[in-house]
């Protein structure tokens, strides 16, 4: 059975350290491997004056963890559910700023084995022009 965005909002609820809730994310939208481009999830970061750096750009730590999330749900969409997941490799390239405007994050999975998942990554400004960030990262599945 797909993965709705209700259900994905439930895991996160339920699975996510509270640190990351407190990112305030949202999901906006998520596609098992039924999709056209394959499992994905897409959350909203919230602009937030208190994830802001000096000079008032979203600071790289927010977006790292939500670029983690978004993939975490993404590898949730292609099994149809939650599954226990670890980090194995992240990376990501800051391209822009982003000032004053909530954040769109689409992970997409390039590649979903027995035992591991590879994820695609872009962030961009809600109403922005261009990609403010992209990672890439590989999950170990433990469930």
């Amino acid at each position: 059975m797909p993965l709705t965005p209700a259900a994905a909002e439930k895991i996160l609820a339920d699975n996510f350290a509270p640190w990351v809730l407190d990112l305030g994310l949202t999901v906006v939208s998520v596609e098992g491997s039924e999709g056209p481009q394959g499992p994905q999830a897409v959350l909203r970061l919230p602009w937030s004056e208190r994830l802001a750096r000096e000079g008032g750009g979203l600071s790289g730590q927010a977006l790292m963890a939500a670029a983690d999330t978004a993939a975490v749900l993404a590898v949730s969409a292609a099994r149809g559910g939650f599954v226990p997941v670890t980090t194995v490799q992240q990376s990501i390239s800051f391209q822009r700023a982003v000032v004053g405007a909530d954040v769109l994050v689409r992970a997409r999975l390039t590649k979903t084995g027995k035992r591991m998942a590879f994820a695609d990554i872009t962030v961009t400004a809600e109403g922005g022009e261009g990609t403010a960030a992209h990672a890439t990262a590989v999950y170990a599945l433990l469930g």
